[in-house]
């Protein structure tokens, strides 16, 4: 972690590391914001389905679809390859690839 810190601090400004951490940190609290989200449209979801009657448990569709949107938005905030930032090397390897040089 530390050493990721120091290439990062030598790549990157101070403004830059700030930008970077801000929208991190956004998206955690994102994600964690989500969850409670989630787990109120489940709960209302399921309270509806026990007064109407039970039978069917149709609130599993949205409830899972729900959770497949949950599985990607963390991702997106704890996951280390949608959390790299785009370096110069980043661009100039693809420039590189996309003309063949």
């Amino acid at each position: 972690m530390v050493r990721n810190i120091r290439i990062m601090s030598a790549i990157y400004k101070d403004e830059e590391l700030r930008s970077i951490a801000k929208k991190s940190l956004k998206k955690k609290r994102d994600f964690k914001q989500y969850l409670g989200v989630w787990a109120g449209v489940s709960i209302l979801l399921t309270g509806i389905w026990a007064v109407s009657g039970g039978g069917y448990f149709w609130p599993i569709w949205a409830i899972s679809g729900m959770g497949v949107a949950a599985f990607f938005i963390g991702l997106d905030a704890y996951g280390k390859s949608f959390n790299r930032p785009i370096t110069e090397s980043d661009i100039e390897a693809e420039i590189r690839r996309l003309t063949g040089k």
